[in-house]
């Protein structure tokens, strides 16, 4: 062989390295498409349901059936899939950690994560096996056990993928391992709990604050519990399965997809021209056209940190253009989105409704007033700051305005849908929501052509199910945990002690205010919701706290956490879009924060804000 040939020739390393590459993309692939397989038949059997009462006056068979544990299927794939990316939802306070710090607390992390999903795959294992000797059909011929597997499939991949991301090197990954499977077998092999269950509770928080994903503690302390008390694991996936007993949770992918098409497409430029052209050349027009347009889509995506990198690249310059400080902008930006959380259709409000076992309907009508109040803070604060002696002298532009209203019509259409829907009693929330998503889909690759079929189509899916697969993960575990603390009888005691030492609704509501608080600035609002709800309702009914005012209070206060310094998320999202230091960003949002927290005390304290208007809920 010549110098040149074996030059020419990639080493066999090289060669398997990109072989193993190939092979990844491959698997990626397929399962992003998958997923948005999945999706797509989630959208389509409720508008088929529709359509079928609508002209022969009869029903698809097992529709809502299969529409529950199509989402059961979206939770799995999409929790893999956020496993995948290392995107698992948890504790915001480990972004503090930098450099070696940061790789060690990662690795332990990934490693006690990664042992209660392993448990948790044993578990869904044992869960199906009997559910498989049981013969039960779900539709069509199809049987349970075989939609059931996926959760033990789900669960293994994500421990495989969890400690794949602890280390970037081997070495790391197999001393993660090794911690993993001596986690793991504490649990299987010790006789009885004895004293390991408080140790291994400690553990495991020492673990989540580390970065540990929430669901690890959540179904961590699950198992620990239920076998404290004797109950068999398989218990935890027979839970997590009754995510598909609920009528309604097909909603949240579905109300989500239809934000995320909005957010993918050129909504933003074209709703912030809207606003521009309305309000832009009055004192604070652009503060007024900024808020809203973070409003708009935080509304629909149920994130404001998405409005941040949507809106931001395009609030910025109008804001400055405007006259207003560097800082200013970057307050109006990063906090103007916090409304929409409580606007309809917000998947926060949804999710809230899920867990607190509330009407949907209920909830979108009581955050009607307060997201307005909320609003006029907001507008208030950004015409404050902008430059007094600045006047734009330009005459109003009727042409531009009704040119800029005719291009975003689709897009400000897209809450008239879902409202009319459910409104006019034509359909179920969970159809309203079908028929909203195929709405989105439509203005975005049809009317506007801004996503194509294929790739954006897949990736748009893929990312919506990620977010998705994380809430409905912390969900699915949670439910095995709230059903032994009722069985404890923990909110019960809860409620006493909390009621036997604060003996006033203010004093309680004040108390709750700042409970939230600092939970909203250490966790984001979905994870919030699943873990803390079971216990603040209890604590509402016992004080007398109207269920939907009770829902407001927690869902605004969870909101406002995100700009708490020093650990709330939105002051990340912020200093990432915009390369600033996050102490930067912290003095920038300051005043906004103190306006905005006296806009949640009038919502803590003046509950007709939230209940006025229930009386046009169905």
């Amino acid at each position: 062989m010549t110098p040149c040939a074996s030059m020419s020739r990639p080493a066999p390393a090289a060669l398997a390295i990109s072989g193993g590459l190939r092979l990844r993309e491959i698997l990626v692939t397929a399962e992003n498409v998958v997923l948005a397989l999945v999706f797509t038949i989630l959208v389509f059997l409720p508008l088929a349901e529709i359509a079928l009462r609508a002209t022969a006056g009869i029903g698809f068979e097992g529709s809502s059936t299969l529409v529950q544990h199509l989402t059961l299927a979206i939770g799995v794939l999409g929790a893999a899939v956020a496993a995948r990316e290392d995107r698992l939802l948890g504790f915001s306070a480990s972004a503090l950690l930098e450099g070696r710090l940061a790789g060690i607390a990662k690795l332990v992390g990934c490693a006690a994560a990664a042992a209660v999903s392993a448990l948790l795959c044993f578990a869904g294992l044992q869960f199906v096996d009997v559910e498989r000797a049981a013969g039960r059909i779900l539709a069509h011929g199809i049987p349970v056990w075989l939609v059931q597997s996926l959760l033990p499939l789900g669960f293994g991949i994500i421990a495989v993928r969890l400690l794949l991301r602890s280390a970037g090197t081997a070495a790391g990954r197999i001393c993660a391992s090794v911690l993993a499977a001596a986690a793991a077998a504490v649990f299987a092999f010790v006789p009885g709990p004895g004293h390991v269950v408080a140790p291994a509770l400690i553990a495991l928080l020492a673990a989540t604050l580390l970065g540990a994903p929430l669901f690890a503690l959540i179904g961590g302390a699950a198992l620990l519990l239920l076998w404290d008390t004797g109950v068999p694991i398989a218990s935890v996936a027979l839970n997590h399965y009754g995510l598909t007993s609920n009528p309604t949770l097909p909603a949240i992918p579905l109300f989500t997809l239809a934000g995320y098409f909005l957010a993918e497409s050129g909504a933003p430029r074209r709703l912030i021209e809207v606003f521009d052209a309305l309000f832009g050349r009055y004192r604070g027009g652009a503060a007024i056209a900024t808020v809203l347009a973070c409003t708009f889509f935080t509304s629909f995506t149920g994130a404001s940190g998405v409005a941040i990198v949507a809106i931001g690249g395009l609030a910025m310059p109008l804001l400055l253009a405007a006259g207003y400080r560097d800082r200013s902008a970057l307050a109006l930006i990063t906090g103007g989105g916090l409304p929409g959380v409580l606007l309809f259709p917000a998947l926060p409000l949804v999710l809230y409704a899920i867990v607190a076992k509330t009407s949907i309907e209920s909830m979108f009508v009581g955050g009607f007033i307060p997201t307005l109040l909320m609003l006029g803070i907001a507008v208030w604060w950004g015409i404050r700051q902008s430059p007094p002696a600045r006047r734009d002298t330009r005459p109003f532009e009727k042409a531009r305005v009704l040119r800029a209203l005719w291009t975003a019509k689709w897009d400000l259409s897209l809450p008239v849908v879902p409202l009319a829907i459910l409104m006019g009693g034509l359909a179920t929330p969970v159809e309203a929501a079908a028929a909203t998503a195929l709405y989105a889909l439509a203005v975005a690759t049809v009317v506007h052509r801004d996503v194509k079929l294929y790739p954006d189509l897949p990736r748009i899916m893929t990312e919506c199910g990620l977010l998705v697969g994380g809430i409905l993960l912390i969900l699915g575990v949670s439910l095995g945990l709230n059903n032994y603390m009722v069985d404890a009888e923990i909110p019960t005691r809860v409620v006493e002690w909390v009621t036997q030492h604060i003996q006033s609704p203010w004093a309680f509501l004040l108390a709750l205010n700042g409970f939230l608080l600092v939970v909203g600035c250490m966790m984001d609002i979905f994870s919030a919701i699943v873990l803390i709800t079971p216990l603040v309702v209890p604590l509402g009914l016992a004080y007398g706290v109207h269920p939907v005012h009770l829902g407001i209070i927690f869902l605004a206060n969870l909101e406002l956490g995100y700009l708490t310094p020093p650990v709330g998320l939105n002051l990340f999202f912020s200093s990432y879009r915009f390369h600033r230091p996050i102490m930067e960003v912290c003095r920038s949002v300051a005043p906004l924060f103190l306006a905005l927290s006296a806009g949640v005390l009038a919502i803590t304290y003046l509950p007709w804000l939230s209940t006025a208007l229930l009386g046009f809920a169905r």
